[in-house]
């Protein structure tokens, strides 16, 4: 599997969205999402999808030529109008906005309409925890799991993020989708030749799947059941029916070139400072991290991790031997960039190791 630079990386899909006409400040901000999710083990939201947005921005179902807008603000709550963007563009502008209000008012919601697919949750809800804030965004998504004890998909995968500082090098960090896994690591299984686990998915006659083909074509399987279901379908009460957008089967995914998103979120900032002394809070929270740490693994762990360490060490093993992108995946990236005009010939996005000082 190739090796990859992530900052040659990073230029290279830049410069993808550059030829497609995105400005500048978006198209470097959309590729920066994808290089991290790749960073981070996450490739199922990495730059695979660079081309499922292209796609969307060359047939219009996302624009260009549009800004987030308020539509209502109280101060400490708030409503967005994506207007159909880019879903990166929109959370960031959500992010900033929240952060803002949380310092003033020690909390900040955000309900958000007619955005689109925004990538890796943990993206943003990272930057509040890095700004010492407790962070959760969650968002609606194009249906991928059935009620509980259905067949029919009617519910969207829907996500959840939540980050809070530690004071360690690494803040917490949760993203998970409610499905049993991920839809895009149907994918990715489906770009590498893998078979799925059962357990993940049903094809369309509601048969256990393990092809990713007949799992597109059927529906994905909750987590942990009735569970999985009914808290996929709450964030999507949170982020579709709140915001007065679309829900359920009239959200479309970044897979369908020509139709309009309609994908709504909900963003929550609470400025720890504003409730209690922030160094108390991160004594408290490195206390418990500590104890997990010392308690006893089970057979065949090597070391308990909290989340977000383990997109942590892998973004710092990738930085020092490349990202692992597979082959298919570089080649559609150089065809797609061939096919834009850009010279791939003149690219060389294989990491290099830098040599060692004594």
């Amino acid at each position: 599997m190739p090796r990859i630079d992530p900052d040659r990386l990073r230029n290279f899909i830049t410069d993808i969205y550059l030829a497609m006409d995105v400005p500048a400040n978006m198209a470097a901000h959309l590729a920066d999402t994808l290089v991290a999710a790749d960073l981070w083990g996450h490739s199922s939201h990495g730059v695979m999808r660079t081309f499922w947005y292209g796609a969307r921005i060359e047939s219009g179902a996302t624009r260009l030529d549009t800004t987030p807008r308020i539509i209502s603000d109280t101060g400490p709550l708030l409503a967005l109008d994506g207007s159909d963007g880019i879903g990166q563009q929109v959370a960031q502008k959500a992010v900033d906005l929240a952060m803002e209000r949380a310092r003033q008012y020690g909390i900040a919601a955000i309900s958000i309409r007619n955005s689109g697919h925004f990538g890796t949750a943990m993206y943003f809800t990272r930057q509040l925890a890095v700004q010492n804030m407790i962070g959760f965004l969650a968002t609606n998504a194009s249906p991928a799991i059935p009620p509980a004890g259905g067949r029919e998909k009617l519910i969207g995968n829907n996500p959840q993020s939540w980050a809070a500082p530690t004071g360690l090098a690494v803040p917490y960090l949760l993203d998970f989708a409610h499905s049993a896994v991920a839809r895009g690591k149907i994918y990715l299984a489906r770009e590498q030749g893998e078979a799925l686990p059962v357990g993940w998915a049903l094809d369309s006659t509601g048969r256990p799947t393990t092809d990713p083909s007949a799992a597109i074509a059927g529906t994905l399987l909750p987590m942990a059941g009735h569970k999985g279901a009914g808290l996929s379908a709450m964030m999507d009460v949170l982020s579709g029916l709140l915001s007065g957008g679309e829900f359920g089967e009239r959200v479309a995914g970044p897979y369908i070139a020509d139709r309009r998103s309609g994908a709504g979120h909900f963003l929550i900032a609470i400025d720890i400072a504003s409730l209690r002394p922030l160094d108390g809070f991160l004594a408290d929270m490195q206390a418990m991290i500590a104890s997990w740490k010392a308690s006893a693994p089970q057979d065949g762990i090597a070391e308990i991790l909290y989340p977000g360490e383990p997109e942590h060490q892998h973004e710092t093993a990738s930085r020092s031997t490349g990202i692992a992108l597979p082959a298919k995946i570089l080649d559609d990236l150089l065809t797609g960039a061939a096919s834009l005009g850009l010279d791939v010939s003149a690219r060389n996005l294989e990491f290099q190791a830098q040599p060692q000082t004594i």
